[in-house]
């Protein structure tokens, strides 16, 4: 064999070799260049995915190439989690099986079912209306002796685990299921010793949640209020007059006094003109919140008033007349801050 046939050989089997290194490089070798986080909607196309490849991606083309060569057309919705050096191959598998990424939610107390499915939106695909809609159910209201007031409560403020393509039926079950959870045989015992059903513990602990921010005081609070139910007085708590206020001004109305003309609302709300509790939360509780009430302290306060001495904190009183002492010194400092409304 001649050295001429031999280096037509050599030419053909390195052409060969650098077409078969290419299309390997194009299917398994590293395509990503970074780890990102990658969201597919359901209306995105292949196209759209690559173009949000662009700029972590080798070569964007041969995601399209690849996806072809496997014949995917549409990637499936969902949150994606894709490391650094992630082949095409292994990137369009997890499109075509959807095999994407849970992540961690979480949400505070909220005021409102609205803005609770707001700040769930924020977070998952599923938008804010639809999620209301889906609380607000009526077979679902009725199924568990809910009422579109009261479904709040089952929303128990934490960290939870889920898929960003969740349905909002499928995440209002998951908070049902942890709602379930969370009454736990403990608190069960602990709200049937105090006399109080679930339903009314959430109530309450809705009460010393608006009253405190301070987890220290919460049992105290607790513990205040319970003696007012035992003694069948009125609460006379301020944060139900501000619901009240808000249910007829509008949820923005700013409301950093309670004036006594307030006093007079006419709504269920009102803990000055009604005996025992309102008829559902007026905010949504958190734990601490909760574990106030099924742990309140054992003491005489009937009479809390907001601390000058000490911001952020409450005088507690056993007598009115010492209580009277109290919010005398209190209004005198509102109106020294200028305060009125």
């Amino acid at each position: 064999m001649n050295k001429k046939i031999i280096y037509i050989i050599a030419f053909f089997l390195l052409l060969g070799g650098i077409l078969t290194y290419n299309y390997y490089q194009k299917i398994f070798g590293e395509a990503i260049t970074e780890d990102i986080e990658l969201f597919v909607e359901s209306s995105d196309s292949l196209i759209d995915v690559k173009k949000k490849l662009e700029d972590f991606s080798k070569s964007p083309e041969t995601f399209l190439w690849v996806s072809a060569k496997k014949n995917v057309e549409k990637p499936k919705v969902g949150r994606y989690l894709i490391k650094k050096g992630t082949s095409n191959n292994d990137l369009v598998n997890m499109l075509r099986s959807g095999r994407q990424t849970p992540l961690k939610i979480s949400f505070n107390n909220q005021d409102t079912l609205e803005k609770f499915a707001g700040r769930i939106a924020e977070q998952i695909q599923a938008d804010s209306i639809s999620l209301i809609e889906t609380f607000k159910d009526e077979a679902f209201l009725s199924k568990n002796n809910l009422t579109k007031k009261s479904v709040l409560q089952i929303f128990i403020p934490n960290t939870y685990e889920v898929y960003w393509t969740i349905s909002p039926e499928k995440f209002r079950t998951k908070m049902l299921i942890a709602y379930k959870r969370f009454w736990n045989e403990s608190r069960l015992k602990k709200a049937e010793k105090l006399g109080l059903t679930k339903n009314e513990v959430i109530t309450l602990a809705s009460i010393v949640q608006k009253e405190t921010t301070q987890n220290s005081e919460r049992p105290i609070v607790a513990g205040l209020y319970l003696n007012r139910l035992k003694k069948k007085w009125p609460l006379q708590a301020d944060p139900t007059i501000i619901y009240a206020i808000k249910q007829l001004k509008g949820q923005d109305y700013v409301v950093k006094r309670v004036l006594t003309v307030d006093l007079e609302i006419n709504s269920p709300y009102n803990t000055y003109k009604n005996t025992g509790l309102p008829p559902a939360l007026i905010s949504m509780p958190d734990v601490s919140a909760i574990d106030a009430v099924l742990n309140a302290e054992n003491h005489d306060y009937f009479y809390m008033c907001a601390s000058v001495d000490k911001i952020g904190y409450h005088d507690f009183s056993k007598t009115l007349s010492q209580h009277n002492r109290n919010a005398a010194k209190y209004q005198k400092w509102l109106n020294k801050q200028g305060v009125n409304r």
